[in-house]
């Protein structure tokens, strides 16, 4: 079987790189690497020339998609790929020795069309002690071989079958493409049509967490864009159906969601900041699923 591991990329040249030595220590060498540049002046192409001049154990194929846009980024890996296995990393991520071998152990020993392992944070030496204590990073995990919650779909580390990726349109959805969103988006697509998509504990990456993400701001910004797709995703009936009164149901909800977050944050301040950060930080996440209702979208993918 063959895999090919597809990469975007947007101005990160050393973590690229790092990404790139990662993979050219694989026990499990990957056929084809995808590299898809997001930045017109393909800021990435000296990185490329640079592994490719080694040589690289395995073929590197490198393309500029000029316009801002992640999914349609995506979709040029897609269609570059030529394994029968794709497998999808960050351009900020790091991928032990064990990785790929790993997740087509798993997608074997599951049966299934696609594979999902976890993206493990990797907080700097100056990370200020209450974002350290409140764990704001860390991604939920589930027993081998579970199904994935649909509202908990993402990118970031998971294998798929190429001929599943390949029958779907696009298969990203460029109105995606300034947000977050487009990756859930196809999954839960991909499992409404039969694909099996699992969890796997043993094939993790890992994420070095950039100095300016480090902050409240910021974690409140990620909360909007979550809050504003599991909206999207739940108004559209995509989760499940949806008529007008679970519509009113869910907009009462958010709005009592938003009042106890906002009142909670005031009543644990005094135990600690990493508390009162978490409920504000729900707070702002349910002011994103209430924003969807007018159809708010926050574009915060190149943040």
């Amino acid at each position: 079987m063959t895999i090919s591991v597809c990469v975007p990329t947007y101005r990160r040249n050393d973590r690229l790189s790092a990404v790139l030595d990662d993979l050219a220590r694989q026990e499990l060498l990957p056929d084809q690497v995808v590299i898809v540049d997001n930045d017109a002046d393909g800021a990435a192409r000296t990185v490329i020339e640079q592994h490719r001049a080694r040589p690289a154990p395995f073929a590197i194929a490198y393309d500029v998609q000029p316009q801002r846009n992640i999914a349609l980024t995506r979709n040029r890996t897609v269609e570059l790929a030529t394994g029968e296995w794709l497998a999808f990393i960050d351009d900020d991520e790091r991928a032990p020795p064990d990785w790929l071998r790993q997740l087509l152990a798993a997608a074997q020993t599951y049966q299934a069309d696609g594979v999902l392992s976890p993206v493990e944070p990797q907080l700097p030496d100056n990370t200020p002690p209450w974002i350290r204590r409140g764990r704001f990073y860390d991604y939920p995990h589930w027993p081998n071989g579970a199904a994935v919650p649909l509202n908990y779909m993402r990118f970031g580390n998971v294998l798929l079958r190429g001929s599943c990726l390949r029958a779907e349109p696009g298969p990203f959805d460029p109105r995606y493409g300034l947000m977050n969103g487009e990756d859930g988006d196809l999954l839960v697509r991909l499992v409404q049509r039969g694909a099996k998509i699992v969890w796997f504990e043993q094939a993790p990456v890992f994420e070095p967490i950039e100095h300016k993400r480090l902050s409240l701001h910021w974690l409140k910004l990620r909360a909007i864009t979550g809050g504003q797709e599991f909206a999207r995703q739940t108004l559209s009936g995509r989760y499940r159906p949806i008529g007008w009164a679970g519509r009113c149901l869910f907009f009462v909800r958010v709005v009592l969601q938003i009042l106890i977050s906002a009142l909670l944050a005031l009543a644990v301040s005094p135990l600690g900041r990493h508390r009162a950060a978490a409920w504000l930080i729900k707070a702002w996440g349910n002011l994103g699923k209430l924003s969807a209702f007018w159809g708010s979208r926050y574009s915060g993918y190149y943040q």
